[in-house]
């Protein structure tokens, strides 16, 4: 009977230790200190993005120290296991990357398109690591788009709850009244439900249509075409010229630049302050009418700028 219950004894404790696959004892993969989820292991390394990852593993293309793994909350330690993708082993972890792009109109913003159509990772040029756009933008828009390799970031920077501001420069057929734009303001009912509040800035006006700045601190599809319509206006031309803390500035269409430190650390800024805060309201807020995204330094170049946080950037606390 003792030889049946250290038996199963023997059998639970396996169970239990399932999905963790370095050889050390169990007492040695303590929380949190247990290792690092492997697809942020294998985000880092530039090989794919967090999500595209996770469908590695769950497909059976990683395997840990010669075992495949489809569990995603599988830990590993780096230094000591022996990860494979594809049968090939994973290189180390990139630098942190951050580069901003001027994304033309008639580009899709991927890095790759089954169609054959052109896409921003046609005009990366020259960029080492690989690195993943943070959001798109339509096929016939243009403006910002940021790309790094730090999975963590983008994550946080597209998630709903830090209220990253994105402001769009927006052509709209026919001119805006005082009453359309207040109703954009305070949000515009849609078929997906109703938006958050925005900011709205005219420009400038023309005889027949009118040019405005629209903030907003979501990120739903066609989201800001939605909210134009609504009001019983279509857009004509849209340009993406802010997001969080970078402004695109005279960045030219087709050309791209690495952030600056000072750049890359405002939008880790985002994030940690935004943890400190509970994740409740984020850094920036809808209050006066103005968005007090603070100004950062723009240069037009296809080459490194003599400061770039790709570099060797300092990772923020987990």
């Amino acid at each position: 009977m003792g030889t049946r219950h250290r038996a199963m004894g023997r059998k639970d404790s396996i169970a239990r230790t399932e999905g963790q696959i370095s050889q050390a004892p169990p007492a040695s993969r303590r929380e949190p200190a247990g290792g690092v989820r492997l697809q942020k292991v294998i985000a880092e390394a530039g090989l794919a993005s967090r999500r595209k990852a996770e469908t590695m593993i769950v497909e059976g293309r990683v395997t840990v120290n010669g075992r495949v793994v489809r569990e995603l909350g599988t830990r590993v330690d780096q230094e000591r296991d022996h990860i494979k993708v594809d049968g090939r082993h994973l290189k180390p972890a990139q630098p942190q990357t951050f580069v901003m792009l001027h994304k033309p109109p008639g580009v899709v913003s991927t890095m790759s398109d089954p169609e054959g159509r052109p896409t921003i990772g046609n005009l990366l040029h020259g960029i080492g690591p690989r690195v993943f756009p943070v959001g798109r933008l339509d096929f016939d828009s243009e403006g910002l788009i940021l790309l790094t390799n730090h999975g963590d970031l983008a994550q946080a920077l597209l998630h709903p709850r830090y209220h990253v501001p994105k402001t769009y420069r927006i052509k709209v057929k026919g001119v805006l009244s005082e009453e359309e734009m207040q109703t954009l303001r305070q949000g515009v009912k849609l078929d997906d439900g109703p938006t958050g509040k925005a900011i709205v800035q005219k420009v400038r006006k023309a005889e027949k249509n009118s040019w405005i700045d629209l903030t907003i601190f979501e990120g739903r599809k066609h989201q800001v075409k939605r909210m134009l319509e609504a009001t019983g206006h279509s857009v004509l031309k849209l340009i993406r010229i802010r997001f969080g803390p970078l402004h695109l500035g005279d960045l030219a269409p087709g050309r791209y630049r690495y952030l600056t430190d000072r750049e890359a650390n405002a939008l880790r800024a985002i994030v940690r302050e935004g943890e400190a805060r509970g994740a409740g309201n984020g850094q920036w807020a809808v209050g006066n009418g103005r968005n007090k995204a603070p100004a950062t330094s723009s240069r037009h170049t296809n080459s490194p700028a003599p400061r770039a946080s790709s570099l060797r950037s300092r990772r923020e606390r987990p």
